[in-house]
């Protein structure tokens, strides 16, 4: 990926200041607490919905077995279809292919559909470095744009900001990037939207050039799929005369029949929308009717590397519907800038960590964002384990061992600042491992269990900082197993 965001401190210190902010956390309450309830009602009314999640699983897992396949599939068919298709290893890739595609049609601004892909890889500002001004159209990652600020959330990118907020960016940032907001301007979400429609139309129908990414990628037809709610992207998809998409590998389907399952559940995992009121999808070029020129731009950028595990895989089913955000008990109270990277919450704990790498602090940390509690797996609509993949990255963090890094098999080393966690696993194993040791140990507590200190020393002051320490019991399972079988006997 395209590196952390600037100067983010490791996960704990970052959410430490987050849970500090009271205007914060009470945005991000409503806020997840109302598109839950939602999205719960929405998928109740699928009496089908867990064979729908199933049957994505299914098709996702396919797809990933047999990448290589339907990526090559994919560029025959758009390529037949008048497409040109450009393979980009990584961020510094990617964005010097954009940046050339741009320079070359003589432009110097793009309008843009709302992109994650384009977010990780830091278009806007390679685009800047080139003399280009990249506009964003969603009217969330416009708010984020014209704040100066960074996406919070992956469906609603200002989930952090509230109306009044909002209502003060527009009045003293818009006449700088175009058309004034109006005056007088309020705080109700309709005149706020009346304003943004006004700011954008200008560049919707001067623009030349537009950047998007894509929800799908059909394999069998080259058809490309954006799923959206506001109408700003279909404006982006349909009038410039150059359309270039940046695009996940890991976003091919098979067959364009796939798409009824995805359809389906995506709407109703991210928007809780019976369907999005906007399905736009396009298969090449065709003459006198939408962009004259399409290119793709296929982005790995560490999702190969992540494909060799073959358990944190299963992070790459994604379709970015944030639903596992909106339940995470620690998205809700640190925010979604803690996270460090475009992909906050769960899914960002598990899929930043392999894009990226565990060298970083805040990449070391991420794995630990997490209490385990499994709300995250239970609403995913691809039944991604996110738990499982958790704890399989914390293995990693602290015991290092061989992944693959740039399509090689190499040996990572621990990170640092695990060496007590490291022993006491290995202090565990041993006693485990022993029977006899475990059960004196047990008899051992037991007996001493008024002695028991209400704060661990050492690295177990943290943990105890915020939880008391439990009570020993009089006797342990073992020997009360041992004497209620006894009794009953």
């Amino acid at each position: 990926m395209s590196g952390t965001f600037l100067g983010m401190p490791a996960f704990p210190e970052a959410a430490r200041e987050a849970v500090r902010d009271d205007v914060l956390r009470a945005n991000l309450r409503h806020a997840t607490h109302a598109i839950r309830g939602k999205r719960a009602r929405a998928v109740a009314e699928l009496a089908d919905w867990d064979r729908l999640r199933t049957a994505g699983k299914a098709v996702k897992d396919h797809t990933l077995r047999h990448l290589d396949r339907y990526l090559l599939q994919l560029e025959a068919a758009v390529t037949a279809a008048g497409g040109t298709v450009h393979w980009a290893a990584d961020a510094h890739e990617a964005n010097r292919i954009v940046t050339e595609l741009v320079l070359a049609t003589g432009e110097r601004e793009v309008v843009k559909v709302k992109s994650m892909a384009t977010q990780e890889i830091g278009l806007n500002e390679a685009l800047e470095a080139a003399g280009i001004a990249a506009y964003e159209t969603d009217l969330a990652e416009l708010i984020v744009q014209l704040g100066h600020d960074r996406p919070s959330h992956i469906l609603v990118p200002a989930i952090h900001r509230n109306r009044a907020e909002i209502r003060d960016i527009f009045r003293t940032e818009m006449g700088r990037w175009g058309r004034p907001a109006p005056e007088p301007l309020g705080d109700d979400p309709r005149e706020l939207a009346e304003a943004a429609r006004l700011h954008l139309r200008e560049k919707f129908l001067r623009a030349k050039v537009a950047v998007s990414g894509a929800n799908f990628m059909v394999a069998e037809t080259g058809t490309m799929v954006v799923l959206e709610s506001e109408g700003n992207g279909r404006m982006c998809l349909t009038l410039p005369e150059t359309l270039i998409s940046v695009v996940g590998v890991e976003k091919v389907v098979p067959a364009f029949r796939d798409l009824e399952i995805f359809l389906q559940t995506l709407p109703r995992s991210s928007t809780a929308e019976r369907m999005n009121p906007y399905t736009t999808m396009w298969t090449g070029t065709t003459d006198g009717d939408g962009p004259a020129a399409f290119h793709l731009v296929l982005l790995d950028n560490g999702r190969t590397d992540t494909l060799a595990d073959e358990v944190g895989r299963q992070a790459l089913r994604c379709i970015r519907c944030s639903a596992c955000l909106n339940v995470c008990p620690v998205y809700e109270r640190a925010g979604g800038h803690a996270y460090g990277s475009v992909y906050p919450g769960p899914i960002g704990a598990i899929l930043s960590p392999q894009l990226r790498g565990t060298g970083s602090e805040i990449d070391a940390s991420l794995p630990y964002a997490s209490t385990l509690c499994g709300a995250c797996y239970e609403v995913c609509p691809v039944a991604i384990d996110i738990p499982e993949v958790l704890v399989h990255l914390r293995e990693r963090v602290v015991q290092g061992g061989r992944v693959t890094q740039g399509g090689i098999r190499v040996r990572i080393r621990p990170a640092h600042g695990h060496t007590a966690e490291r022993a006491a696993m290995r202090a565990a194993r041993l006693l485990l491992d022993r029977p006899a040791a475990l059960r004196a140990g047990e008899r051992l507590l037991a007996r001493a269990r008024r002695l028991r200190p209400r704060r661990l020393p050492g690295p177990g002051r943290a943990w105890t900082d915020s939880r008391e320490l439990p009570a020993v019991p009089a006797e342990s399972f073992r020997d009360w197993w041992a004497r209620e079988r006894e009794a009953s006997r």
